[in-house]
């Protein structure tokens, strides 16, 4: 008895697929998106903002006007909100709190109100020759070198420092870039606590030195 015979099998046809199917769809929208997301990544890291900088060094207690800054534009990502943009108005009443370096970034940080600094502004004298690092933004330590004695056989009292890491506010001076010669007179930031002993000194008989604070400019 002869065995019934099988049909043979048939292979399946792939079929192309259609716009229709959900996996095309989803396919299409995963790489669009991922498109998308690259070109805003790009676009976000390559985009620049106007922002203030210092035209030149800023010192406390002092207000901000275009003629003192300049405007830069530079990719700052999501700290753009810390510093001061360059395409509003600027802020009124305001005044720079600390020392803003030349070039620097005006900060929102080093903005405040004048009634909240502790500083005043003292012109000191000084009759030798002052180094050229010292300038408006500089650091500098304030001593007092007194007179001896007049009629006493006695050395004069050694220099002392009257106050130290006192900011420069302004230089008054006609004198080179290399030395400044005499009479100089700078306008130093001094603590109110500090103010008595500075201004004892200044009407002290003897002279009065400054000495810049090495890696401290502003």
């Amino acid at each position: 008895m002869s065995s019934p015979t099988l049909p043979a099998p048939v292979a399946p046809r792939l079929r192309r697929p259609s716009w229709r199917d959900p996996r095309l769809v989803v396919g299409i929208v995963l790489v669009a998106l991922s498109v998308a997301l690259g070109s805003w990544a790009v676009s976000s890291a390559s985009r620049t903002v106007p922002v203030w900088a210092a035209a030149g060094a800023l010192t406390p207690g002092e207000r901000l006007t275009p003629g003192a800054l300049r405007v830069v534009d530079v990719r700052l990502g999501d700290r753009a909100d810390r510093y001061l943009p360059a395409d509003r108005p600027l802020p009124d009443g305001l005044v720079v709190t600390r020392a803003v370096g030349d070039g620097e970034l005006v900060a929102r940080s080093a903005l405040g109100e004048a009634a909240g600094l502790d500083l005043r502004s003292v012109a000191v004298p000084v009759d030798g020759a002052l180094s050229a690092r010292v300038r408006k933004g500089s650091v500098v330590d304030v001593w007092f070198v007194p007179d001896a004695a007049p009629g006493s056989d006695a050395p004069a009292p050694d220099p002392r420092a009257v106050v130290e890491g006192v900011l420069v506010e302004q230089v008054d001076d006609a004198g080179t870039q290399l030395v400044v010669g005499s009479s100089t007179t700078l306008h130093v930031l001094v603590p109110t606590a500090d103010l008595p002993g500075l201004l004892a000194a200044l009407g002290a008989d003897g002279s009065v030195d400054v000495v810049p604070v090495a890696g401290a400019d502003a």
